[in-house]
């Protein structure tokens, strides 16, 4: 009985990746519906107003916007599955190349941001948890939801102001430039940072917060505080392994948000990453870059998603210890 209790993870875990799979095909339908059906001629705008017909006619054909919508997604999802994401319409380089130049960079702020973000949170939560209802945990909870409350470009421009045009501390755009040491690349990058640990840091706290409580209610948490086990050990010790499916689930899901939701403070802070680009082909009406760049964002998300189901499924007793 006991040698098949992986079965059931395993089932959970396919069938999770399955879904996952399934979803991303429905999004990437999803956008290049969405990009192609936007009114107005692409190639029209591309070539402007002064091209002749026969001109945006050949244009069409280049592009293939002259042949069925299905042929065209067929052809696009087949180039995306082997690395090829068509080319600029606003430079003639590859999508690919322009991805990579701004990839690296999201990540770089993405992970600058967890690194301080997801201790931050877990070690606020256990402190709320440990002084529940004293003065720090109303403190905590009122700044948390003050910032949860805060859109994010709210708080950028709050700290722009404060710390990049009223102190002079940190610069105010966070392009890193051409080949900056690393120590300057944190530097520059250390508001739009702030900002998305500031928004992140909230959500993470409080539900560290919350399941770590919610164990505390638990029978063997009294049993090992009636042993003599100060309350500090027991959050540690016995309650914090307990509580780190609902913790890890939201951080995963708190880090995809990070590399996802990074497009309002790249814009506020010049930063040039994905979320940058995104929106200056928006502008520029390069949709084979928009269509890229909405389906890396989308497949981070889902991955990350996956990775916290996964990780709820793993360490859920009741399936690692089935009766």
């Amino acid at each position: 009985m006991k040698s098949g209790g992986g079965r059931p993870i395993l089932r959970m875990i396919v069938v999770r990746l399955g879904l996952g799979l399934f979803t991303l095909l429905v999004i990437s339908v999803l956008i290049f519906l969405a990009v192609s059906l936007l009114p107005g001629d692409i190639a029209q705008q591309v070539l402007g107003q002064s091209a002749t017909p026969e001109t945006v006619a050949a244009f069409r054909r280049e592009l293939g916007l002259d042949q069925p919508l299905a042929l065209r997604y067929l052809t696009w999802i087949g180039g995306v599955l082997t690395g090829d994401f068509g080319h600029s319409l606003a430079n003639g380089r590859p999508v690919s190349e322009l991805l990579a130049a701004r990839l690296g960079n999201t990540l770089f702020l993405a992970a600058y941001a967890a690194a301080i973000a997801i201790p931050l949170a877990v070690l606020l939560g256990l402190l709320t948890a440990l002084w529940r209802g004293s003065w720090f945990d109303r403190l905590a909870n009122t700044l948390t939801l003050s910032a949860i409350s805060f859109p994010e470009f709210f708080i950028a421009y709050i700290l722009m102001f404060w710390l990049s045009v009223h102190m002079g501390w940190l610069p105010s755009i966070a392009d890193p430039g051409a080949a900056p040491d690393l120590l300057d690349m944190l530097r520059r990058a250390l508001l739009p940072a702030m900002t998305l640990v500031l928004v992140v840091t909230a959500h993470m706290m409080r539900m560290t917060r919350a399941a770590v409580l919610n164990v505390l209610a638990e029978p063997y948490i009294t049993m090992a505080r009636l042993k003599g086990a100060s309350r500090w050990r027991t959050i540690t010790r016995h309650a914090l392994p307990n509580a780190l499916a609902p913790i890890s689930n939201v951080i995963a899901i708190n880090i995809a948000w990070l590399i996802t939701g990074v497009v309002i403070v790249e814009v506020v802070f010049v930063y040039p990453g994905l979320g940058q680009l995104m929106v200056d082909s928006v502008t520029n009406r390069d949709m084979p870059v928009v269509q890229a760049c909405a389906l890396i964002f989308a497949c981070v998300y889902i991955l990350l998603n996956l990775l916290a189901d996964v990780l709820a499924i793993a360490t859920n007793p009741r399936l690692l210890h089935p009766r």
